[in-house]
């Protein structure tokens, strides 16, 4: 049975918990995840930047550039993610999905 319709009864049906849980999930993975490896990109360069050693520096700088892209990659991925399923909500002209996407809000 297709999902959209199984959590779309009132109040989100049996799986507004999960829907939900899933939604925070994603909230909380965007937030977190980025500022975490900027964090430890930032330690890694500050060890190297006490250590004086130009060779270090170079791969810490390298390190913090490739977190600083995962970061930014892991909160777009999640942000389109969002984007999809409100795609997936809108393009389907069912009063079923939308309150499916209001569950989902």
């Amino acid at each position: 049975m297709d999902l959209f319709l199984i959590a779309a009864d009132a109040d989100c049906g049996g799986l507004g918990p999960i829907i939900r849980a899933v939604h925070g999930l994603f909230d909380l993975i965007k937030i977190l995840i980025p500022i975490a490896l900027l964090i430890f990109g930032v330690i890694d360069l500050s060890k190297a930047v006490i250590a004086s050693d130009e060779k270090e520096i170079k791969a810490a700088q390298g390190k913090l550039t490739k977190r600083a892209i995962a970061a930014a990659a892991v909160f777009f991925a999640v942000t389109i993610v969002n984007v999809v399923m409100g795609l997936v909500a809108k393009g389907a002209e069912d009063a079923d999905t939308g309150s499916w996407i209001q569950c989902w809000d």
